[in-house]
Parts: C-alpha cells; structure tokens; sequence
C-alpha cells in the first residue's frame, strides 16, 4: 500500500492572504493555490522548474485591474505577479515563484475584424492560428510564423516579440502590432500607439503609471540617441524588449509599444491588442535542397538570398532522421527520395509565394536552372531537390520542420536535446562560420546537437544533448553558455535571436553595455517595486535588485533525480515530457487532446498529467516508495485482507484528509484513453500507460467506485447478457433507473445491447468460426483468399449486425471469412488499471490467437480502438516474454488485396461518401486512414476523409456520470457540426463503435461502418 503524500510545499500565508481579498472583491475569474495547478505551471519549455504560490485565471481586462489594483496596496507590494500565456517559452519566461496569472483560460476572445481596414482585435489568450483560422475566410492572415503557433497566444508572442519562419519578409511581432491595451501596475489601462507630440505632453502631464513611463521612455530616447544607435545592432532578430531604437517611428511619432512588445510581462499585462493582418498570397511552394553536408546548405544559403525567396529553412541530419520515425514522415516522404549513395547531412527548405502559380513558377525556375546548371559542371554542393507546389503540400513540410523542437526531444535515451543556446542571431553572412565554431565548441564538450533554423534571417536553433538528472553534466549549462555568449559577440550577433531573455538576462547588461542602466530606468518606471516577473530584462535601478542567473535556477532536472531509476523506467511514458505544449492544440478539428480542449485546464492535459506524474513519483521516492515493488504487491495484494485499511483511507479521504494523490487521480482521471497523445505528441507521452499504473497503486490505498468493476467486467459479462437481451435493454431504457444509476453507480446512457444473437446468426447465415480444424480443412487456394475477423465485445454485442455485415461483405468480395472465438480483449481493465486481471485477460486471449497464427492467416479487427490494443498496451506488456500476433485494422488488410479487389465482377456507382475516423486510428495508425479511400477507390466510391477532432466517448469515458458534460462539450467542438450538416446527411460514415454511439446518444444519428456501406453497394452490384 502506498503512502500518504501530504508533506508538501505550502504556499505563503501572504499570498493566500492576496487571494482571498481578491475574490472578496468580485474577482470573476479563477484563483487556484492547489498544488497540482502549481505542480502543472511550474514548468514551460525550457530546462527550469520554479513552483509559483498560486495560478489565477482572469475572465477579462477589469479582473486584471483588480489584481494589479490590489498589488499596489502597502500590505502587497511585496506580492510577485508574472503573465503567462501558451507556456511554451524556452527561457523561463513564464516561471515565477510567485503568482501566475494565466490569461489563456479565458481571455481568448477575438473581438474584433475589419477586413476593409485589414486589422483585427483580440484578446491576450487568442492563439495565433485561431486568429489566422477567424480572418482566413477573407483572404488575411497575422503574419508572424511560429513553429508553436497552434498553441502560442497573441499576448505571449507580443512578450516575447516572437518570429520565425518568414520573418525576412514578414517582420517581428512588433511589425504587426498596431495598438495594445495593457493594465500597469497603479490598475490604470493604458491603450498605446503610434501618437504625435501633443498627444505625448498630453499623457505626460498626467500623474499616474502611464505619465511618468512616457517622460522616462521619451528622455532616454531624446538624450541617448547615439548609444542607442550603436548599442542596438542592426539585425533582423534586433534586441527584443525595452527597445529603445525604434521609439520613434519612420515618421517621427512616439510609440511605446516598441518598449512593451518583447517585455515579457515585466512591465504590464497585456490585455488587448489591434494587430496588422496581410492577405494571404494565392500561390506557395517550396524547393527543397539536400546535400552532403550541413556546412554545405548553410553557405548555399547566400547564393539562395540572391534569388530572392519569401523564407530560407534549414534543417539538419538529426531532426531529419527523427522526423521519419514520427507521425508526420508519411505526409512529406515523398519530397525526401531515398537515393542510394545519397547520405543527407542538410536540407535546405526555399519558399517562394505569389499571387498565382505561373508568378511562382517563374521565380522557382531561376533557382533550380542555376542548380541544375551548377550540377551539370559539378560544382553543386546539393545532391537534388524536389519541389511542393501549393499551399496543401506546402503546409505538409512546414509541419515538419515546426515539429523539428519536440521532434529533437524524443531523440533516445537519457542525453536528450534541451534548450538553453538556441535562438542565437548573427548577420547571415557570419552565419555558416559561426555554426562551424559553435559545432567545435559543443565537439569539445563531446555533446551530441540538433540544428535546424532561418537561415535567411541568420538565426539557428540549436539544442546541445544532455541529461541534467545527472548532476556531473549541469556545469555543462554555464560554460558552453559562456562560451556561446562570447562566441556570438565576436561576430557580432546576440543571444537572444527570437525566444526571448527569460533566466538568460543574466547577459543583459554585456548586451545592452552602457545602456543597461537606462534599460532599468524603464523598468522602475513601470514596475518600481520590481513585482511583475522578476529578474528578467532588468531591474529597477534604484532597487540595485540582482538577475536571474542560468544556474542559480532550479533545473528540473535536478528534481528528477529525486526520482530512484526504477520508479522512472516504469513511468518512463510521462517523465520525458519536455513541455514543448503539443498537447494544447487549439484546434478542434484536431484529435490532440481533447480532455485539455473540453476544460481549458491544463491538468487535464499530457504536459499537466506528465507534471503531475513526476512530481507523484518523487513524493513516493522521499517516501523510500519503489513503485515497481509496490505494483507486484498490489498485484498480489488480498481484496478481503486489505479492504478494511482501504475502507478507513477513503472514509478519511471523505472527511477531507489532503493526499496529493487525490489531486493527481483527478487529472488521470479526466483522460479519455484516446491515446492521441501516443501518436502526436513528438516525445511519445503515453497518459493512459502511466495512468493505468498509478490507477494500480492508488487503488491498493482506497477503495475502487462501483462504476470500475462494472466496467472493467463488461467484456465477461456481456455474452451472458446477450442470451436474453430484452430485459436489460428495459432496465436501461427506464429514466428513472438511468438517474439511480447515475448517483450510485457513476454510469449514465447506457447503450442497449443488440437484439440479434450473433451465434444464432452465425448458424442461421452461414458464419464460420475460426478453429484450428475448420482451417485445416482448407484447400490451398481458399488458404490464400482467408482471413479470420478477431472479435471485440462492443462490436459483438452492441453491434452485431456490423460484425454479421462485415463477414458478408468479405464473402462477396471473395475472400473465405472466418470469425475468431469470442474472448474478453482486456482494454477496459487496463484502461481502469486492473493491470493483474488486464495481464491474465490478455494472456488468455493471447494463447487462443496463437493457436490460430500457427496457419499463418491474417487476423483482423473492427474496431479501431480495440485492434490497436494489440500493437499498444499488448505489446507493452508481453513483447519482452512472448510473440503477439499481428491484428491488422480492416482497412490495412484490404488495402494489400486491391489486385483481387480489383478483379471482381462489380461496377459500383461512383457515390461519394464522407468519413469521420476514431482518434486512435488516426493518431496512431495514420497511413491506415488513406486506405480506406483506396479501397473505396478500387471499388468504384470515392471517401472524403473529414477533418474532425474527437468524438467525446472513447470506451465507456463519455457513460460516466463525472464525465457527461465534458463529453458533451468535447463532440459540439467538431463532431456536432458535421452530424447536423445537412449536405452530409446520409453521406457520413465512422470507423469506430464509441463515435457512432456517441453521435446515436447526442443527436440520434445512425451513422454506418465503412464496412456496411461497401455491402450495400455490393448487394446492389449483385442483383442488377
């Protein structure tokens, strides 16, 4: 049994004493000093941990007044407040030891949209591609890219000054933002722009925060012109924050946003912004270059300049090599042709845009005649090129290369690719001699490195490897930086190329030089008690306050090994988690993640999860917990023996007796299962493995609710219900009893069992069963066309006219069908962390699939989401001890026959259909999505795959009372939309059971397997 965790760090009496008058003044928004919103905020993308006191989530600008307002009452001043939005800084933004206030949550509204003017309004937590997915109707978009721009805010990349990809043509945030709306310190709301002279004395005449920034801004600017013109470098990537070079626009007007925009909320909150929107151009494409050596496309960058690209993008050899390994190879392989005697070191990515396709194509053929010329004389230094032409495949390589950061941290084992040299900038024409020597400094180190970056605009990214678990490695952070730090001045570039300063301020004052106390004159005017974010930039000169240092700040690595090496290898699935934020996709048409989509809480996300699992496991390991003991006890633990102790645990857990452990199983216990995590998140996080480990163990202290073993026995009880099915369907049909069985049993919606008795059926239609002797009997010629169908209870039970449709349709389409014994698959049992009845299930299942692999056959399932259990959870769980067969989606077995497909008598009539595919499918068998298409395509349909996120359900997820309403809210955001179109009616089609149960209990709507769409045509092919 585990322990009590209950020991933790407190928040200050302070600042509990903060919150508290906050809310007594009408805050609106939300106020969370619970450890786990602090455990799951104390880290972003960067190699630190610090845990804050608290987290607040604002609704609007007036609850930002009141924080600020409140702050600057004599009892707070001392009250540490720091802005955070996406969390995907690299620096540490974000991280405070103070209270975070995360406007993501609620402020995310876009306001505002003028076309006509080309200019929208939006709140601080509106995500950049929401943005560009509001305005993309009407030919705009916001121009600054970023490879986090599914996830970045508006105010986040304000912050940070953010750019990327583009930013040559482009710009910097800064460039597109037209008016902010901050809140200052005193609570006063300063709306800031471009203003002339009279309105400048206007504002400073006043009294407040505002008045007295615009006279320190302005002097400074007035009497420190020639320092400030030789201080900031004149670069693409120029100093970000506090930027006093570009006070003064072209036109003489003074512009203060130039000070707020890359300040990373140590000067306000940003609360509104007016932002610049561009038209979209018509036509994209991309030549993409690769050659033999990195070396070689960073000094062809110069020669590629010269044909005048939109954007020039480099990635390296590693980044290349993980990409293939990576849900998105199979989307852009085929612009990488595998050569022989080709070893691609670079790749250069050289984006041309225009307003139609010949402009573009023009302008391509300048660049690839030179290099055709060039390797016609042999004097290229590039192996080849291909091009993508349009915007469709255009996106599918920009995917790629914005993945190339999370991509580096799944590189293997305990030295991974971490961020703390990344975003240096140099003029692009140093660059290529630069890298060279940044590569023989992290040589000298013997440190493994990934690249990849604009080169166009002189920034690279670089990620040295290391693992700061181990603690001879941290000095490494201070000396290369050191090194770097010199390095880059020599060749007269900055540290700080586009991810902002964070703990790296240390460097400000070498940076900045004589300036630096100028820069704290700037921050004592807006923040002079030096509350807002710290140790970041600057500090107020009068207070003499110290920078944060790069290594004076918690690592998190430091925290992590805290954590015994065995208890890590058997939660390995969360702790890598790098807190890239690949899991906050705002999207809803994405199936990544949709518990965090359904809340906004990012608890209930792979990076919360992840967060809350690590700090778990050292809260065990303080303990003296081996986890992995701990498991074999559970295992063999007595129900009768030990239900007493657990009894009294959760009669204490009633009373309200704290245990961390209650507040990490809500977060696991907000997991749907979906397992779209495993699939898309770059690092592989894997939610429901290490869920279902903790399940295991939270459940040797406390008692498990009725709703588990109920659903963890539904694939035993389920054959036996289905002999008369009749009286159960009644039971659940009454209202009244689905209300009972709500309040005590956590279930809810039911779904009734089918009224076909599948081996009634069977017999009555002809079904085979796959048994060792009936496939014997086979002649070789049947043996070459069989397949045996592998059962899953849902299909068979609540489905059974799908699985009796799927065997006629085999049967038609030629093939000798046969349908697997019965057996229990074992997946709710793992999902609910039965893990010793999951591996006893599984184990018996196992020994009947190998009894029927020995004839060499396919096997086949229907379900998506139980098929893929035996390449998932099986493989975990037996792939050391024995060989699991190989259960192939129905769409990947018949996707290999199109040649006899291809044969058969049929002319089917050309319909089209739409297809909403299962989360798990297509996050974690992604290439099995197109074939469908291809066998609808062989067979005379066409199949439009629908770009949907999840459905809700997943398993029995949605039927639990806890999680009705998030389920709900989780299928309006995509799934509702295309249910109800009107256009799609009779036209739509699901691969997995939950979807089409979720769509019949939400919207009454019957939507068919692809399976029993391909009967109808096939019937009607037959009798015409």
């Amino acid at each position: 049994m585990i322990p009590l965790l209950s020991e933790l760090s407190p928040i200050q009496s302070k600042y509990l004493a903060f919150i508290e008058r906050l809310k007594a003044l009408a805050f609106s928004g939300d106020t969370n000093p619970d450890y786990a919103n602090r455990v799951v905020l104390s880290t972003d993308n960067s190699i630190y941990q610090v845990l804050p006191q608290g987290v607040i989530y604002p609704k609007n600008t007036q609850d930002l007044q009141l924080i600020a307002t409140l702050s600057n009452e004599p009892e707070f001043h001392d009250i540490v407040l720091s802005p955070r939005g996406g969390g995907t800084g690299t620096n540490g933004q974000s991280l405070s030891d103070g209270l975070i206030v995360d406007v993501s949550k609620y402020m995310n509204r876009i306001l505002e949209i003028n076309v006509a003017e080309g200019w929208a309004r939006v709140e601080a937590g509106v995500v950049k591609d929401q943005l560009n997915k509001a305005v993309k109707s009407h030919g705009l978009f916001f121009a600054p890219e970023l490879s986090t721009s599914n996830r970045a805010t508006i105010g986040g990349m304000i912050n940070t000054d953010a750019s990327g990809q583009g930013s040559v043509t482009y710009g910097k945030t800064r460039d597109h933002v037209l008016e902010l709306t901050t809140v200052l310190l005193d609570g006063s709301l300063l709306t800031s722009g471009p203003i002339d002279e009279a309105t400048l004395e206007s504002i400073q005449s006043g009294s407040d925060y505002s008045a007295h920034a615009h006279r320190i801004v302005d002097s400074i600017q007035k009497s420190k012109q020639q320092e400030i013109k030789d201080t900031f470098p004149d670069l693409n990537r120029c100093l970000t924050g506090y930027d006093l070079a570009h006070i003064r626009t072209d036109k003489g007007m003074f512009n203060i946003n130039s000070v707020l925009c890359g300040s990373e909320g140590t000067l306000g909150f940003i609360a509104e912004a007016k932002v610049n929107l561009l038209v979209i151009p018509t036509y994209a494409a991309l030549v993409n270059i690769r050659y033999n050596s990195f070396e070689a496309s960073l000094r062809h960058a110069r020669e590629l300049l010269a044909a005048k690209p939109t954007s020039i993008e480099t990635v390296d050899s590693k980044v290349l090599g993980l990409a293939k390994n990576d849900i998105i190879w199979d989307s852009v392989s085929m612009f990488f042709p595998d050569k022989a005697n080709e070893d691609i070191q670079g790749i250069n990515l050289v984006e041309y845009t225009g307003n139609n396709e010949q402009e573009v194509a023009d302008k391509i053929k300048v660049l690839t005649d030179n290099l055709d010329i060039l390797t016609k004389q042999g004097n290229s230094s590039a192996l080849g090129y291909t091009i993508a032409m349009g915007h469709s495949d255009v996106n599918k390589l920009w995917a790629m290369r914005k993945k190339s950061v999370g991509l580096l941290g799944n590189a293997k084992g305990e030295k991974r690719p971490i961020p703390f040299v990344e975003d240096t900038a140099v003029p692009p024409e140093n660059l290529a001699d630069y890298i060279m020597e940044f590569r023989a400094v992290l040589d000298s180190y013997g440190v493994q490195y990934g690249m990849f970056g604009h080169v166009d605009a002189g920034v690279l990214h670089v990620r040295p490897a290391l693992d700061l678990k181990d603690e001879s490695q941290e000095p490494m952070i201070r000396e290369i930086t050191d090194k770097v730090v010199s390095l880059t001045q020599k060749y007269n570039g900055l540290l700080w190329g586009e991810h902002g300063k964070g703990v790296r301020s240390e460097y400000s004052p070498s940076f900045f030089g004589n300036l630096y106390p100028s820069i704290q004159q700037v921050k004592g005017a807006f923040d002079p008690r030096n509350q807002l974010n710290p140790g970041k930039i600057a500090t107020p000169f009068e207070l003499g306050a110290d920078l944060l240092k790069i290594d004076q700040v918690p690592l998190r690595g430091q925290f992590d090994r805290q954590i015994p090496i065995q208890n890590r290898d058997q939660f390995k699935e969360g702790m890598y988690c790098n807190g890239n934020g690949a899991c906050y996709n705002f999207d809803p048409n994405d199936a990544m993640c949709p518990s965090w989509k359904g809340t906004r809480d990012r608890r209930h996300s792979p990076k919360g999860r992840s967060s809350l699992m690590r700090e778990w496991l050292r809260g065990m390991s303080s303990k003296g917990v081996d986890t992995t003991q701990a498991s074999k006890d559970a295992k063999e633990s007595n129900f009768l023996i030990t239900f007493i102790p657990r009894l009294k645990n959760t009669i204490a857990k009633r009373r309200g007796t704290y245990d961390f452990s209650h507040e990490v199983h809500d977060s696991m216990m907000g997991c749907l299962a979906c397992k779209s995590c495993v699939g898309q998140c770059p690092i592989k996080v894997d939610v429901p493995e290490f869920r279902a480990n903790f399940l295991e163990l939270y459940y040797s202290r406390y008692l498990r609710p009725v709703k588990d073993y109920l659903v963890g026995s539904l694939e035993f009880m389920m054959p036996i219900m289905a002999i008369a099915p009749q009286p159960y369907n009644w039971i659940i049909s009454r209202r009244w009893i689905n209300q009972l069985s709500s309040k005590y049993f956590g279930l809810v919606d039911s779904p009734a069992l089918s009224k076909l008795n599948l081996k009634k059926e069977m017999s009555r239609r002809g079904i085979r069963l796959a048994t060792p002797l009936a496939i014997e009997a086979l002649s070789p010629k049947d043996r070459k066309r069989a397949v045996i169908v592998i059962q899953d209870a849902f299909t068979s039970y609540f489905e059974t006219e799908l699985v009796l449709d799927t065997m006629e349709m085999l049967t038609r389409l030629g093939f000798q069908a046969y349908l697997a014994p019965y057996l229990p698959n074992g997946k709710p049992l793992h999902v609910h962390g039965f893990m010793k009845a999951f591996q006893k299930t599984a184990r018996k299942n196992l020994d009947m699939l190998q009894s029927l692999s020995f004839y060499g056959l396919p096997f086949v399932g229907i379900d998506p989401s139980m098929t893929l259990t035996y390449r998932s959870e099986y493989m975990k769980t037996f792939s050391d001890s024995r060989q699991v067969p190989q259960v192939q989606l129905m769409q990947e077995w018949l996707a290999t026959k199109t040649e006899h497909l291809s044969k058969q008598p049929l002319s089917l009539d050309g319909s089209v259909y739409h297809l909403l595919t299962h989360c798990t499918e297509k996050t974690n068998a992604i290439s099995s999505i197109k074939d469908w298409q291809s066998v609808y395509k062989t067979l005379g349909l066409e199949l439009i795959i629908e770009n949907v996120g999840c459905c809700g359900m997943a398993g029995t997820y949605g039927h639990e009372s806890a999680n009705k309403e998030t389920s709900k809210k989780i299928y309006d955001l995509s799934w509702k939309e295309k249910v109800n179109n009107p256009e799609l009616a009779g036209k739509l089609l699901a691969t997995g059971y939950s979807c089409r149960s979720q769509a019949k209990r939400l919207d009454d709507a019957s939507i068919p397997h692809p399976a029993q769409v391909l009967l109808q045509h096939l019937r009607i092919a037959s009798s015409s």
